[in-house]
């Protein structure tokens, strides 16, 4: 059959830039292995169906080890490797990471290499994607990770993860499954792949490092109050503390436990318009001066709708003061109605309170605030808060952060009058 070349009239296709695919040459395969196997269309088709599924996936959440971890499972399926691996720089040490590894390099989580270093650390230095049909043979390879994990590295692909010219890190793929080595078809996918999981890992950092801020923001605004009440001094951080081993019971989710935490740091924050006079007031207080203390969760609220980036932690601080029997404030809300946090740190407020020294009593005993959370459990708290509390409080967890607060408060003596709480737990709850 005779050949027919184009027609003049059509255009060549453009040469593609050298600079735009720059990859180290692929050195022979290593003895026994299998020459590279052409996918049909219809292999490629769901290739490339799969790694759409898995972008999708990556790019739909903010957490970092989800990202990391979606990532992986994803090229290893889709690429049909033995095992992967995620670096990460860590620029002030001029040193590459494991950021995260598969079940097979588990052992050698601890281990760093020096950018340029290893195939991972000559992709880094240089920002260029590299495929290596027999690793043993290649000067680049180290053979730190394999003594570590008892893993024998036969063909590797290594994508740097880069973030507009920036690189944050390698993206590591090891031994073909059907015991190939990996192809050019397998690193543009592999690019693709490392593009996607670069973008969510950059953003999710951007996340952790704007969360982070928010929390030093929160505790910036708990000491402003605890600056003005020589009394509570380190009260905001035993009901953190109280509260996220109560947490540890009840909640599981990560984004609920973050904002419970914030909530907790911030319960107090509407006492900043509460009168010094009626704050640090050295005796109880009448019904004027209740009424504005009262009115503080109504003004933490307006102040936290304000700022914005605050607003999910406005039901935990503003209903800390309800009651399980829907007699507590603002809004008298019962059992259930109230939100899980603000539940969870009425226990933990109250019981900071009676167990810490204030300038009209002296602080209880441990087991008699216990005895008084027991007794008021299904009335003023939650019972699954308080029964949450009681679980820490065997487990030794509680006496070990009391023990801390006593440590710092050397005058501290537990009053052990427990006739004095015959009015009930609400008579210690005024100043909080």
């Amino acid at each position: 059959m005779r050949l027919v070349p184009p027609r003049k009239s059509r255009r060549p296709a453009p040469a593609r830039k050298a600079a735009s695919r720059k990859v180290a040459p692929r050195k022979p395969a290593g003895r026994g292995a299998r020459p590279v196997r052409e996918l049909t269309a219809t292999a490629r088709l769901a290739q490339l169906e799969k790694l759409l599924e898995m972008s999708k996936k990556i790019s739909s959440t903010l957490k970092i080890e989800e990202v990391l971890r979606t990532g992986m499972a994803s090229a290893e399926e889709v690429l049909g490797a033995d095992a992967s691996s995620i670096w990460e720089i860590d620029a002030p040490k001029g040193e590459i990471f494991f950021r995260v590894v598969s079940e097979e390099g588990t052992s050698a989580k601890g281990i760093r290499l020096k950018i340029g270093e290893g195939v991972a650390g000559w992709v880094v230095q240089n920002k260029q994607p590299v495929l290596i049909a027999d690793a043993q043979q290649d000067p680049r390879f180290s053979r730190k990770v394999d003594s570590a994990t008892k893993f024998v590295t036969t063909s590797m692909l290594c994508v740097p993860l880069l973030v507009n010219e920036d690189c944050i890190g390698a993206f590591q793929l090891l031994n073909k499954k059907s015991g190939e080595f990996f192809d050019e078809h397998d690193l543009t996918l592999a690019q693709m792949l490392a593009g996607q999981i670069a973008v969510a890992l950059d953003n999710a950092r951007l996340y952790q490092e704007k969360r982070k801020t928010l929390h030093h923001v929160a505790l910036a605004l708990a000491d402003v109050i605890e600056m003005r009440d020589e009394y509570t001094g380190g009260h905001v951080q035993r009901v953190i503390d109280y509260s996220m081993l109560i947490a540890e019971k009840l909640m599981k989710d990560e984004e609920e436990l973050e904002t419970l935490h914030l909530s907790a740091a911030l319960h107090d924050i509407g006492k900043i318009a509460v009168p010094d006079r009626v704050l640090n007031k050295q005796g109880p207080l009448d019904s004027e001066e209740f009424r504005l203390m009262k009115a503080h969760p109504e003004t933490g609220t307006k102040m936290l709708l304000e700022t914005r980036i605050l607003m999910q932690i406005i039901p935990g601080m503003r209903h800390h003061h309800e009651r399980w029997d829907g007699k507590g404030y603002p809004e008298g809300l019962k059992g259930e109605a109230a939100p899980l946090q603000a539940r969870i740190i009425a226990v933990a407020d109250t019981f900071d309170a009676m167990t810490t020294n204030r300038p009209y009593r002296k602080g209880l005993a441990l087991e008699i605030a216990i005895e008084e959370l027991r007794k008021y459990r299904g009335t003023q708290f939650c019972p699954a808060s308080v029964d949450a509390f009681l679980k820490a409080h065997e487990e030794g967890k509680v006496r070990i952060l009391l023990k801390q607060y006593h440590a710092s408060q050397p005058q501290f003596v537990p009053d052990p009058d427990e006739n004095r709480l015959r009015e009930g737990v609400g008579e210690l709850r005024r100043d909080l």
